[in-house]
């Protein structure tokens, strides 16, 4: 008599996302939904908003929704795996908390953001707190900018350059 039952795959499941695994530490129950915008989370390159999470999470499952966006991102802000972020034009973006101590430059025409790390700074944040009498637990810094053209920046390259 031939077997009528399939062999099992093996499981296919990718591994988890890092944002997943700071979920499952932390002893959050994992839904395939929010394993999904986990996911999404912890792919993103930029600083999305909810509105992102959710267009790019409904692009792999149409069963997402917003309302579910919403809720996850709300839980992972609450246990500190996501960090809020406020640029300006009125949403809050996320930042997973695990990408270590940056600040943020954010270009006011394009919206773009870039993160950077400067020791100079840090150690001028720790110098201006030691002398108004603190000690600095923590520290962040958001830079509004525009771009400067080219032409602009050179010839006060070439003026600081000479005076130094």
């Amino acid at each position: 008599m031939e077997s009528r039952i399939r062999p099992r795959a093996a499981n296919t499941d990718p591994p988890p996302s890092r944002i997943e695994r700071l979920c499952i530490e932390r002893g959050l129950k994992m839904t395939g939904q929010r394993r999904l915008i986990a996911r999404v989370l912890s792919e993103a390159e930029d600083h999305p908003d909810v509105e992102d999470v959710y267009r790019r999470a409904l692009a792999l499952d149409s069963k997402v929704s917003i309302a579910t966006v919403y809720r996850t991102v709300r839980l992972l802000e609450e246990n500190g795996i996501l960090e809020r972020r406020d640029f300006g034009g009125g949403r809050a973006r996320y930042d997973p908390a695990d990408r270590g101590h940056h600040h943020h430059l954010i270009d006011v025409d394009s919206g773009k953001v870039i993160e950077f790390a400067d020791e100079e700074f840090e150690a001028l944040a720790q110098a201006m707190a030691r002398r108004l009498g603190f000690d600095l637990v923590g520290q962040r810094l958001e830079l509004f900018g525009r771009k400067v053209e080219a032409e602009s920046v050179r010839p006060a390259a070439r003026s600081k350059a000479r005076s130094s």
